[in-house]
């Protein structure tokens, strides 16, 4: 991918008169467009609201205006100039400011004066649309974080081993800069050393602070699910064989409620070292026009930007349900599902997207198609013997007595004996007792359990034996007919 230094040679030769730079970093954009300039001969300057207009560095007098900084791009020679503004789309609601700006970048195609806006989002006025050209500042290669972990990590035992340092890479991929060198300097006054954990806290509480997702801290492993064989098999050998050649993408699980679809997910990313990221799609919906595809397309970003991470999107049929019908929201679902769609498909980066639904027939056909997914999975109520499993960890887990009699479980789910054996625990009484307070899904909701299973019956694969799911409905029982009775014609 071409550098942003490479990317604004090529602009400024075709006197491109307007670049909007989008960017985390804009003192590492802004300094690396003075370099460029440094290199061409070309003339700078630089515009912010705390530090006014600098031309050369120096600054100039009554320089704070942002008006006053625009018109005196057109003054500073008949050499090629670069004006950088920063965090410009803050000004841009002002009817003069923009009208300056038009003016300027018709000008500047005969006076070879460029106007650079540095700013995290990309929001144009549409009198200004049709001018800028825009350009993506790009967060750090793992080579350049490599290079400032050994900047960091200059005496003995403080930088890795080649084998953990890649995994710090991996922890720090998504990171600007600043943070990448904050959490190995962290790391080094926690440790004495680089490590991946430290680095992951500080991603951790970044991406908290994003409000679009964050990352799941249990320790769920797959010991701690009974059955589900053949999802578990597929699913870690597709993310232990994924490289850059050939890449894992993930999967789609269906089920009834409460049969482990999450907690699945979550024990993957610690079974395979990578991170689990919590995709809300609610937390990505905004209240102002486009900023809802806006988050989106952040999100996605920043997914993107974070390398080797197993995503998750639970419950997406409530998220997407909507998408082909819009129910009155201006079509914002629909864009924002467009949106993930495209991503599902076009993506490059090295990411495991595991979608849960209760309800697929809620969902666009075309979600689950192939290449968005590597497999549908149908995760059925457990079966005898992954009951007892379930029954066995949770007793242990609660610590109840093992030899007591279990009520009778035929069609619970999962999270149904966890809720039985920790009101057992809670009530201090017996498991079945306890039982009398478990009201399983199978008996209210049976009719769209039987409706889900029959849509999954030869769509789906099995989660647990593998192999494409078969439903058979069990026969209703035929009601007895009784003849009538001749005598009482």
């Amino acid at each position: 991918m071409p550098s942003l230094r490479q990317k604004l040679r090529e602009y400024v030769s075709g006197c491109f008169t307007g670049i909007w730079v989008e960017t985390q970093e804009p003192h590492e954009a802004a300094t690396d467009i003075q370099a460029l300039c440094q290199e061409e001969s070309w003339q700078f300057a630089r515009w912010d609201i705390d530090q006014g207009l600098r031309i050369a560095g120096q600054a100039v007098e009554d320089g704070q205006d942002p008006l006053s900084a625009v018109k005196a791009v057109a003054a500073m020679g008949e050499d090629t100039s670069i004006l950088v503004l920063d965090n410009f789309h803050r000004f841009l609601s002002s009817a003069e400011i923009i009208q300056a700006l038009v003016s300027q970048l018709h000008a500047g195609k005969q006076t070879r004066s460029i106007v650079v806006v540095l700013a995290p989002v990309l929001e144009l006025p549409p009198e200004l649309e049709k001018m800028f050209v825009a350009i993506e500042h790009a967060l750090p290669s793992r080579e350049h974080l490599r290079e400032i972990a050994k900047a960091i990590g200059v005496e003995d035992g403080e930088l890795p081993e080649e084998r953990q340092l890649e995994q710090v890479l991996d922890a720090a991929s998504g990171l600007t800069r600043a943070e990448a060198e904050s959490a190995f300097s962290l790391s080094l006054v926690r440790h004495g050393k680089i490590t991946p954990e430290t680095t992951w806290e500080l991603k951790s509480q970044t991406l908290k602070k994003s409000g679009l997702m964050e990352v799941y801290e249990g320790d769920s492993r797959f010991d701690d699910l009974g059955g589900l064989i053949a999802l578990k098999s597929f699913a870690k050998r597709a993310l232990t064989r994924s490289n850059d050649r050939v890449r894992a993408r993930g999967v789609m699980l269906l089920s009834p409620p409460g049969c482990g679809k999450s907690q699945i997910c979550k024990a993957l990313g610690n079974e395979t070292g990578r991170p689990v990221i919590l995709l809300d799609v609610g937390s990505l919906m905004g209240s102002l026009v486009g900023q809802t595809e806006s988050r989106t397309r952040q999100a996605l970003k920043i997914i993107d930007a974070m390398g080797k991470s197993v995503v998750l999107l639970d419950e997406c049929d409530k998220a997407f349900g909507s998408a082909t019908s819009g129910n009155g929201d201006s079509g914002v679902s629909s864009r924002m599902f467009g949106t993930f769609l495209t991503w599902l498909n076009d993506r490059e980066s090295d990411s495991f997207v595991v979608c849960t639904a209760n309800d697929v027939q809620k969902l666009p056909p075309e979600f689950a198609r192939a290449e968005r997914f590597d497999s549908v999975f149908f995760v059925d109520l457990p079966g005898s013997e992954q009951r007892e499993l379930i029954w066995n960890q949770y007793i242990e887990a609660y610590q109840l007595d093992p030899e007591q009699p279990k009520p009778k479980d035929d069609s619970w789910t999962g999270a149904e004996i966890k809720a039985c054996c920790r009101l057992a625990a809670l009530l201090d009484v017996p498991l079945k007792q306890a039982a009398q307070n478990v009201v399983p899904v199978a008996h209210t909701a049976q009719e769209s359990i039987d409706s889900l299973r029959s849509w999954a019956s030869g769509r789906c694969i099995d989660a647990q034996k593998g192999g494409i799911y078969k439903f058979i409905k069990p026969k209703s029982k035929s009601r007895r007919k009784i003849k009538a009775d001749p005598s009482l014609n």
